[in-house]
């Protein structure tokens, strides 16, 4: 019985890392710019209508909800430094398609430390 319950959670835990690499790039194309920006919960944060979370970008003024990656792959989008609560900076790549951002890569930056 134990040994089910152990494959489960090992299934479940593979199931999650999958998904939040799913659709970008681990590393960006060296051949495309890195723009840093904004990055957010597009209802809670960025203005942008809906009735759920939803990852969202800021580019250049203007936001955009995200394909390619989603809120939940960041962390806790609810947590005092998630996407529910704060706005972040991310590295990106990808282009604006049908006004939305289709994300070839992304990449959650860290949040900056306090000066002492």
């Amino acid at each position: 019985m134990l040994l089910a319950l152990g494959f489960c959670a090992v299934s479940t835990a593979n199931a999650q890392t999958t998904k939040a690499t799913s659709g970008v790039a681990a590393a960006p194309d060296k051949a495309k710019k890195v723009m840093v920006v904004d990055a957010s919960c597009g209802q809670c944060k960025l203005g942008l209508p809906g009735k759920e979370c939803d990852l969202a970008v800021r580019i250049d003024g203007k936001a955009y909800f995200v394909d390619g990656s989603d809120i939940d792959s960041h962390g806790d989008a609810h947590a005092k430094d998630g996407f529910c609560s704060a706005i972040r900076k991310a590295e990106v790549q990808g282009e604006i398609v049908n006004n939305r951002f289709k994300a070839s890569y992304f990449k959650l930056l860290p949040e900056p430390t306090a000066a002492k």
